[in-house]
């Protein structure tokens, strides 16, 4: 109960979480809470961060203007920010995300190729976050899922190295995409193509056991075992597992280890530690860095484990 009342005494992005998420709350309490969200703490502070243009730090993907020396990757622009609402939960029927989104709708093209924003871009990766977030904030982003069915790989996933010669799934982009096509499920119901197209992409994280290479069995990226929040565009056990609980069907038995590695990070006190940010500039901080336990990664972890052990 203690570690309960330690995600409770936090910010309305986490709380409400907890509360449908471990306590079984009445949903009325639920979205009460949640609906401080856009008005309360970091969703509030975030979408106060938002440019008249629509833009969040002046551009869609990366910041304008943006110093490429800068110390890793920027995470404040347009698409970071909005990843960020989502994951806090912002009610998509708000005034304050119908605004926001309205206004990145209105506004927002992305850099590669000027493309309004919930059009998408060229990369499978970038364009798994647009039909999550467009899914997710009700906009019409079924044009981006008909590319992303188009550009699935023989070995089930995808792949943003593939204009330069790669014809090998990565779990990176492969996450992303199978993200943006949960949300548009949820939203649309999808099709059966839509359907069938990620359950060959979770087969491909299923078969390599979530971590491992399929040829050898061998760990196939040590910081995978190392949990970040946010997780951005990149890939851990973690990020893996709460996926296939957020998919809701029994656990499929090939995904025991990363449980174990999941269970094996749990602190004495019962948190969970954030191991591994991604370097990069941000809006602020939510967690209190690396090595200390973390309210998202103890969230995560706990509801995974509910719905592993449930099962």
């Amino acid at each position: 109960m203690e570690v309960l009342d330690w995600l409770l005494d936090s910010d309305p992005a986490i709380r409400w979480q907890v509360q449908r998420d471990l306590m079984g709350a009445p949903p009325a309490v639920v979205q009460a809470e949640r609906a401080r969200v856009a008005t309360q703490g970091w969703g509030a502070r975030l979408l106060a961060l938002q440019g008249e243009n629509g833009q969040w730090d002046g551009g869609t993907y990366y910041p304008s203007p943006f110093d490429e020396s800068e110390d890793g990757q920027p995470w404040t622009a347009t698409t970071y920010s909005l990843l960020l609402l989502r994951d806090f939960g912002l009610d998509a029927r708000s005034e304050q995300a119908r605004t926001a989104v309205r206004l990145v709708r209105e506004n927002s093209r992305w850099e590669e190729g000027d493309q309004p924003f919930f059009e998408g871009e060229v990369e499978p990766c970038i364009n798994g976050m647009t039909v999550a977030l467009g899914a997710y904030f009700g906009e019409h982003v079924d044009g981006v899922v008909e590319r992303l069915l188009g550009e699935q790989l023989a070995d089930g996933g995808w792949n943003c190295e593939v204009e330069r010669g790669s014809v090998r799934s990565s779990f990176g982009t492969t996450i992303n995409v199978l993200e943006g096509l949960l949300e548009h499920e949820h939203a649309t119901g999808g099709s059966q193509v839509s359907v069938a197209a990620r359950e060959r992409a979770e087969e491909y994280l299923l078969e390599r056991a979530l971590l491992r290479r399929k040829s050898t069995g061998e760990l196939i990226d040590k910081d995978w075992l190392e949990f970040s929040y946010p997780t951005r565009w990149l890939y851990d056990v973690l990020r893996g597992l709460d996926y296939f609980r957020a998919v809701g069907k029994r656990p499929d038995e090939r995904i025991a280890e990363a449980v174990e590695v999941l269970r094996s990070k749990q602190q004495p006190d019962g948190t969970w530690l954030l191991e591994n940010s991604h370097p990069g500039r941000v809006h602020f901080a939510l967690d209190d860095g690396d090595g200390r336990p973390s309210r998202w990664n103890t969230l995560r972890a706990l509801r995974v484990l509910d719905w592993y052990e449930r099962q």
